[in-house]
């Protein structure tokens, strides 16, 4: 898990395994930006929702191939908002960039300055520089 800011987690594929080390750190919902089957092997649907409740997280999935859409943002952005104070959020995908651009963009909606959302995703570990913003 890398911070892109105070309450915003993203990573590469998790397992329940990891969620330990998000409820320490006060993650209250986890967002799958995968798409369903993208790769054999990969947690489905229905075992993220219960890995996920048993580490007393919520769950949400929104399928993103490529750059994520408006919907995709719109989604992101709604799921960003329905946290309650104290809580954190954790956002994967295979590598973390779909989650990253997802969240850029959805803070960008914000009206977040696209320099500060790059310079926090190069911390990060990722180059959002090309993401149209």
């Amino acid at each position: 898990m890398k911070p892109l800011n105070e309450v915003t987690f993203v990573a590469g594929q998790i397992s329940a395994d990891d969620l330990s080390d998000a409820a320490l750190a006060q993650v209250k919902l986890v967002v799958n930006h995968r798409t369903p089957h993208e790769e054999p092997g990969q947690p489905d649907s229905a075992e993220m929702t219960e890995i996920t409740a048993r580490a007393g997280m919520r769950y949400v999935e929104i399928p993103v191939a490529g750059l994520p859409d408006r919907t995709a943002v719109e989604r992101t952005l709604a799921a960003m908002d329905s946290l309650a104070p104290g809580e954190r959020i954790l956002l994967f995908c295979r590598s973390g960039m779909r989650s990253t651009a997802a969240w850029a963009m959805a803070e960008r909606l914000r009206g977040a300055a696209p320099d500060d959302l790059r310079a926090a995703a190069l911390k990060a570990g990722y180059d959002l520089s090309r993401l149209p913003l």
